[in-house]
């Protein structure tokens, strides 16, 4: 599985302002950002994550996902805490 075709699933189900995805063979890590995780638990947004993911997560196409999904301003904030000094 390629990571443009886990972006273009995660596009087509969720309503996302920005996503990234990265990775090879069957091991991706996702940072997913929109307004769509607000108030959510950090729990639920993964289960927000996997839920169009399912079927590749069963058949193995998908066998290791890192997930960071956030709103637009934890999003920003990162971003300012990962630019160099």
């Amino acid at each position: 599985m390629e990571p443009t075709e886990i972006k273009a699933l995660l596009e087509d189900a969720l309503s996302l302002d920005e996503i990234h995805v990265k990775g090879d063979g069957s091991h991706f890590e996702v940072v997913a950002v929109g307004d769509i995780f607000d108030g959510m638990s950090r729990v639920k947004k993964q289960q927000t994550i996997y839920g169009p993911l399912m079927e590749q997560i069963r058949t193995n196409a998908i066998h290791a996902l890192s997930i960071k999904a956030m709103t637009p301003a934890e999003w920003a904030r990162d971003k300012k805490l990962m630019q160099p000094l």
